[in-house]
């Protein structure tokens, strides 16, 4: 697990050395174990290394001495590396240690761009081909088909340069980038609480889609193509399934724990990660829980303790003070370089630095379950509209931070006309889903293409590695690999519809008291943190002060106080959100002016 970046233009300028060191710096706290840049006329290739699989071995960028001109660097970890190392041995190739990145190289010599297609695992990878009489300079990057690991890409239409990096804030650190924000990103957070798609909330800058591989040659815009899913034959049930790539991904060179909301996803992971760790007589596994001190609605560690007493885990409840939280928000903006209007930011980022301080390098988490086994109440609405009714305004809406509604009423005429005229990003959704449902797609194979293919890599995914990773700890998601994914698509509407696969497989493992339980998502109870009197209520009113969105011009400062006042009088999720949102996107938009986050700063 690394952080990565590079460049590639035509001609023969070389990068600067300390341009370089820039960009690496402000992505070092998910890589702090060593760092290695190349360079070269119109290159550079470089990495910052999280030391997890070999960790005396494996320097990046790799390279191997019988391949001189083939550079690779990877983000991630490679579950087939030793089944890959053996076939590549059987055809001549040699290899200094067991990294998993070190067969990238010649797996690329065997298969060209198409390499990706015999990787299993989470990944981004960038390969440099500069071979003498080989197809001709030319980069090739590629991501996992869940879209776990992200590659930030920036490509001037002027000289045809490309840059990229595994963060925002690191890419903004070449020189040749310059910065925009995107005129509808206010909307997009609103509407979707976090950058939607592609797109980030810059213009200019792009992430790779999900399962993309593309090819650049010097000043060239990169050809982009998506890969077939890889192939993988469902066996079994959901445990069985879902134990097999539990066991796979425990297996780690490093320290290894598990995170435990106290819901059914991450208590399957648990239960049987801890199965795991008991018989292969390794010592109890660590889980951990984040709670808030003080009382708060929706605590979930009643449920976790449980969850952690029936597997016989050694379970850590960190405790977080609320008064930490309004620095904790600047932290996590800067971090994911976009605004994220899901309190769970906050949650998550203190959560996976509790987990560093105990010592742990690796945490197995339950995210992506509900978006392949049917589990949001979105989706229950959806299913159970009736004919003729708007199922998919009415999904697009809850997924926002503020519905449709308030959203218009709170903008100025003018945003209003200009999102009339170009669209919005739920508008785009609506389209999707009706589109699938025209074409013959059911419901429910419409709302899972969107969520897996969309929503998850955008809104979790890339919060999930960005925040894990800015504490140097590797998040593992049993729930994305192809086994499970294959095994989810498989499964007839009825085992999908309210993760009723999964509640079955869970009946050996989990308490009565969690398997009956709500749904309910790990996150911050910001209603109550937005009170009169609530720790995050001076940091949201001074970033709404009406100073403040006069100047910006999107929304009526006279509208915003009085959704304030309303908030203060009779507290709601709903109004809450939209607060945040709105307050996230100000604090963002401070950040991105130039976007010149010091060079080392802390964590």
């Amino acid at each position: 697990m690394c952080r990565i970046f590079g460049s590639f233009a035509a001609g023969a300028v070389r990068p600067e050395p300390a341009e370089l060191s820039a960009v690496s710096a402000r992505q070092r706290h998910g890589g702090p174990d060593e760092h290695q840049v190349l360079s070269g006329a119109g290159w550079s290739l470089g990495c910052d290394r999280l030391a997890v699989t070999d960790p005396c071995g494996g320097q990046q960028p790799y390279r191997l001495p019988h391949l001189p001109g083939v550079l690779a660097v990877l983000n991630g970890e490679i579950y087939n590396h030793t089944e890959l190392r053996r076939h590549l041995a059987s055809r001549g190739h040699r290899f200094p240690d067991r990294c998993d990145g070190n067969v990238l190289p010649a797996l690329y010599a065997e298969y060209g761009p198409a390499f990706a297609e015999h990787l299993d695992g989470m990944f981004a990878v960038a390969i440099l081909d500069l071979r003498a009489g080989g197809p001709g300079p030319r980069l090739v990057l590629a991501v996992d088909d869940m879209g776990m690991k992200p590659i930030h890409v920036h490509h001037d239409p002027h000289d045809g340069s490309l840059r990229f990096a595994s963060e925002i804030p690191a890419l903004l650190a070449f020189d040749g980038v310059r910065i925009s924000p995107r005129e509808d990103s206010l909307d997009t957070v609103l509407a979707t609480r976090t950058s939607f798609s592609t797109h980030t909330a810059l213009d200019g800058i792009d992430v790779l889609p999900p399962g993309a591989t593309a090819v650049v040659r010097p000043g060239c815009a990169p050809f982009v193509r998506r890969r077939a899913p890889r192939p993988a034959a469902p066996v079994g049930d959901a445990q069985d399934v879902l134990r097999r790539e539990v066991r796979r991904l425990a297996r780690s060179d490093m320290p290894v724990c598990a995170i435990t909301s106290g819901g059914l996803d991450s208590g399957l992971v648990t239960a049987l990660a801890a199965e795991y760790a008991r018989e292969s007589d390794a010592p109890p596994l660590h889980t951990f829980h984040l709670t808030y001190r003080g009382k708060w609605p929706d605590s979930e560690a009643a449920h976790a303790r449980s969850v952690a007493r029936r597997a016989r885990t050694t379970h850590h409840e960190v405790a977080l003070d609320p008064d930490e939280l309004g620095s904790l928000l600047t932290r996590t903006v800067r971090h994911l370089g976009q605004p994220n209007a899901d309190p769970i930011a906050l949650s998550t980022y203190a959560l996976f630095r509790a987990v560093r301080e105990a010592g742990f390098t690796v945490a197995l988490t339950g995210d992506g379950a509900d978006e392949l086994f049917g589990g949001y109440e979105r989706m229950r609405a959806a299913l159970d509209a009736p004919e003729g009714a708007d199922w998919a305004g009415a999904y697009a809406d809850a997924l926002s931070a503020a519905p449709r509604m308030l959203r218009e009423h709170l903008y100025t005429p003018a945003y209003r006309a200009y999102l009339a005229d170009e669209g919005s990003a739920a508008d785009r959704i609506e389209q999707e889903l009706r589109s699938a449902e025209a074409v013959g797609a059911d419901r429910l194979t419409a709302m899972t293409a969107f969520e897996t293919r969309w929503r998850l890599p955008a809104y979790h995914l890339r919060r999930l590695d960005h925040l894990s990773m800015a504490w140097a700890v590797e998040a593992r998601l049993p729930f994305c690999q192809p086994g499970v994914v294959a095994y989810a698509r498989s499964l007839p509407p009825s085992a999908l519809r309210g993760k009723r696969a999964l509640y079955e497989a869970g009946r050996e493992l989990l308490p009565a008291s969690v398997l009956g339980r709500p749904k309910q998502p790990f996150t911050l109870p910001i209603a109550a943190m937005l009170a009169p009197g609530g720790p995050l209520l001076d940091t949201v009113r001074e970033l709404l002060s009406p100073a403040r969105l006069v100047l910006g011009g999107k929304v009526r400062a006279d509208r915003v106080r009085k959704l304030l006042s309303r908030h203060l009088e009779r507290p709601s999720q709903r109004d809450a959100l939209a607060l945040w949102g709105l307050a996230v996107h100000e604090l963002w938009s401070d950040v991105v002016q130039g976007m010149r986050i010091p060079v080392g700063c802390a964590a």
